[in-house]
């Protein structure tokens, strides 16, 4: 039961998240929410790993969290639920591109998926922000379209400083704003160990 369940709700996350990676976000929060497989800090966790490795960061996070759930047999059904929507949806599109090329409901449908698209990233990076520099968490209530969000009383303020340092490096220092971002990546991770076995 429990690969079938990460099939589905893998499923339906790669069926739904229109918009890229970050547009998994929210569904992978609500289904740490939905089953108990991890909480809001492992989703974060998840996230950064996902975002430091190779690969689009939606398959990245669904073959992690397989794994996490259920060994290597769960990576592999969580990365083919992800993806199998992807596919079906590419295998009918190629099949009528011809026909629905010039459709005026095909140009629709994709001018109303934008603002959808936009939208889950927009709350993935303020979920993202909220929970790891400000530790306010959201839960979701019981029949209601609203969320709960709660804050435990602080702040990381080693990460609001890394987060301003590395916008000011990667934005207007001449020097560094042409960086790789796997140096960034690198540098956050250095920071990341020492201030944490430091005490910090």
């Amino acid at each position: 039961m429990t690969y079938l369940r990460l099939f589905w709700e893998f499923f339906k996350t790669g069926l739904f998240a229109v918009g890229g990676g970050m547009a998994t976000v929210p569904f992978l929060k609500n289904i740490g929410l939905a089953t108990g497989w991890y909480s809001q800090t492992d989703l974060m966790n998840m996230l950064a790993v996902s975002e430091s490795t190779p690969g689009p960061i939606g398959i990245n996070m669904a073959t992690y969290v397989g794994f996490t759930v259920a060994g290597i047999p769960g990576a592999v059904i969580a990365t083919i639920g992800e993806v199998t929507p992807s596919i079906i949806v590419i295998l009918i599109v190629a099949a009528m591109l011809t026909k629905f090329r010039n459709s005026k409901y095909v140009e629709n449908a994709f001018y109303g998926l934008r603002p959808a698209s936009s939208g889950l990233i927009g709350a993935a990076c303020a979920g993202v922000v909220l929970q790891v520099l400000l530790r306010v968490t959201s839960t979701a209530v019981p029949d209601s379209l609203f969320m709960r969000f709660s804050w435990d009383g602080t702040v990381s303020w080693m990460g609001l400083a890394l987060a301003a340092v590395l916008l000011v490096l990667t934005n207007w220092v001449k020097l560094t704003k042409k960086w790789h971002p796997i140096v960034f990546i690198g540098l956050s991770a250095a920071v990341g160990v020492v201030f944490r076995f430091g005490g910090v």
